[in-house]
């Protein structure tokens, strides 16, 4: 059987993803690392998207998820300096439902700490700067107290 790997194909679990390996999932939790700097992204994609077709009925076809590099304008601007076999697209999960894909990938977003994490020199270690279009990166960011009991470690901020 002849596959049809397209450019620069996802990987789950270190093998290209197929079309034919959609079978049921709705959508899937990705990252795209720049194989340059180190830097990533975290995002969702569908494997469909719903159009219009006369009046009021929707039909669903295929979405662009093989050639898309995420909505983040910065990570799309890399892609086109370095080009795009300098990045790694992985798939992290894969959902049955809009909804789980939604959640699956807030939590990624929220544990991988997107919007602060950063490198030893203090560079963003993702593209992201926001989450759900409701949080953002904090400029002056509240230093945190933690209490003694937190977890049974003290801890001071200053």
């Amino acid at each position: 059987m002849q596959h049809n790997i397209y450019e620069n194909p996802w990987l789950f679990n270190g093998k290209p993803f197929l079309p034919e390996d959609i079978k049921n999932f709705y959508g899937f939790v990705y990252k795209i690392t720049n194989k340059l700097t180190g830097k990533a992204y975290i995002g969702r994609k569908y494997f469909y998207k719903s159009i219009k077709k006369k009046g009021k009925r929707r039909i669903y076809i295929e979405s662009d998820w093989k050639d898309y590099y995420s909505s983040c304008d910065e990570l799309k601007q890399d892609v086109n300096k370095f080009g795009k076999e300098n990045f790694l697209r992985e798939i992290i999960s894969l959902h049955e439902t809009k909804g789980d894909t939604n959640y699956w990938e807030n939590y990624e977003l929220f544990r991988n700490n997107v919007l602060e994490a950063v490198d030893f020199k203090g560079e963003k270690l993702y593209y992201n700067n926001n989450i759900m279009n409701r949080y953002f990166i904090r400029k002056n960011k509240p230093v945190r107290l933690l209490s003694e009991t937190y977890y049974g470690i003290q801890t001071i901020n200053s």
